[in-house]
């Protein structure tokens, strides 16, 4: 798929009297069609139209192949051993589990929250405190609670030994997910090592699974606008507008 080029948004600034700058567009356009730089994300989202089960919702504009979605939806992308604890995953959790790395994998929404500077051997990037809608965070530990695992940081805890994770020496031991984050807000930001941040459903936020439409679109959109907003770039409502023409002109991209 090209890169976006807000052709309708300029347009759109021209007709009511004003136009974008063109470091505005550029700007904006990296936000909205960057991956995250790493072994498995493609350089920017594009249509994946075979993609199926958990990672469907993403078909249309996509940072992952469809050449890895087996592997996402048996849960062996990095050797990460999700079943660490001797244990498998109940049915109802491994899903959640399959939806947010299909998130993590797939979402083409995430560029205003990606960080740089991360050294890992899989990646270079990462994002950081992404605004998740706070009934798919209780619906996601509702289904895990009673699952095994023995770390609460599942980035920065695990000993790694012949290229899997283990529970380390210090830990507990395994428990309930319940005992080990006594809240869903806990269990969803810190699993991650805080790649989500837990907001009210009111709040713009995220969703892990939809169908049709794509709501992260939007979500994305406003706080692109923010950033922008916050380095000293104010156009007030007629580039509001553009904006959510902006959002229209990415849904017709599918």
């Amino acid at each position: 798929m090209p890169t976006l080029n807000l052709i309708v948004v300029f347009t759109l600034g021209i007709a009511q009297g004003f136009c974008l700058s063109d470091e505005y567009d550029a700007t904006l356009a990296k936000i909205m069609n960057r991956c995250i730089d790493s072994i498995n994300h493609k350089p920017e989202p594009g249509v994946e139209a075979i993609l199926g089960g958990q990672c469907a919702p993403w078909k249309n504009r996509s940072c992952c192949s469809h050449e890895n979605q087996d592997k996402l939806h048996e849960l062996k992308l990095y050797n990460f051993d999700f079943e660490h604890c001797s244990q498998k995953l109940s049915p109802k959790c491994r899903k959640h589990f399959i939806q947010d790395l299909c998130f993590y994998e797939c979402s083409p929404n995430t560029g205003p929250w990606i960080v740089s500077g991360i050294k890992m051997k899989i990646r270079k990037e990462r994002f950081y405190k992404v605004p998740l809608c706070q009934s798919d965070c209780e619906f996601w530990y509702d289904a895990c609670q009673d699952d095994l695992t023995c770390i609460r940081n599942w980035i920065r805890d695990f000993e790694w030994k012949s290229g899997k994770n283990n529970c380390p020496l210090t830990s507990p031991g395994c428990k309930k997910f319940k005992h080990i984050w006594e809240t869903a807000k806990d269990f969803c930001e810190e699993i991650w090592d805080h790649s989500w941040e837990v907001v009210p459903d009111n709040q713009n936020c995220m969703r892990l699974w939809f169908e049709g439409e794509n709501p992260n679109d939007h979500v994305a959109i406003i706080k692109a606008y923010e950033m922008l907003g916050s380095k000293g770039t104010h156009f007030g409502s007629a580039s509001l507008a553009a904006l959510v023409a902006l959002k229209l002109f990415l849904i017709r991209l599918v």
